[in-house]
Order: structure tokens, then sequence, then C-alpha cells
């Protein structure tokens, strides 16, 4: 392996020049001279803010209803544009509406945590350091 690595290393100035030889004409191949220039279609072009105080910038023009419309029409919720979902996606979420009516003074569905004088002393304990010897 190391006679390999000699004979890498060990090059003379033939096979050196070759070498750059090649490398040239493999660049001349692959390069293209551009005489026409044009604007890149996918750059922003920065804008030119109006003068305030130009007289035919100010000019008012009379709105677009059709314009508007679909303006306000695309800024709304999917709710409100569509009567059904359009896709999967819109699917989770549709319907936001609680399924069950949400009473607090309903005690099937609300456990409140419900805190006595004993329920209240024995977390104070357990907060200073008390270990519960039942456990």
């Amino acid at each position: 392996m190391a006679a390999r690595r000699q004979k890498e290393v060990m090059q003379d100035e033939v096979h050196q020049n070759q070498i750059l030889q090649e490398l040239y004409l493999k660049e001349l191949r692959t390069q293209k001279l551009y005489t026409q220039y044009h604007v890149n279609p996918r750059r922003k072009v920065h804008t030119i803010t109006r003068k305030p105080m130009s007289w035919h910038d100010n000019l008012e023009e009379p709105a677009d209803d059709r314009f508007l419309n679909l303006i306000h029409h695309a800024t709304q919720g999917p709710r409100k544009k569509y009567p059904e979902t359009q896709t999967e996606s819109q699917e989770i979420g549709w319907d936001a509406e609680p399924l069950v009516n949400q009473e607090r003074d309903d005690h099937r569905l609300n456990h409140f945590r419900v805190h006595t004088d004993i329920t209240l002393y024995k977390a104070k304990m357990w907060s200073l350091g008390e270990v519960d010897r039942h456990r």
C-alpha cells in the first residue's frame, strides 16, 4: 500500500502537464459565452413608490365591485366559503361545536377536586417533605 502511494505522489512533469491540458480542454468544452442578456423572471423587482404630491398618481379610480367581491371571498375562512369540507384535512375541526353540553352543575361529567381540612393538612405536610408511610 505504501508503494502505491509513492507512485501517486511521484509523478513527473509530463504527467502533470497532461492532467492540466485535459482539465483546460474540459473547461473549454463546458464553457458557454453569453451574448444575449435578459431580466430574470424569478427575481423580485424593486418597485418605486409613488410621489405623494403628484396629481396624476392621486386620481380617484372607480371601485371595481367584481374585484372587491373576489378579494372579500378569498379572505373568508373555509367554513364561510363552503358548506362542506373540500379536503380530508378540513374534516378535522370542521364541526367545532362540542358534542356534549358543558354544564358546570352536572356532577356526572364534572369531577372537581374537593379540599377539606384533612386534605389541606396532608397536602401541606407532603409539601414540607413528610414521607408517606402508607405508600
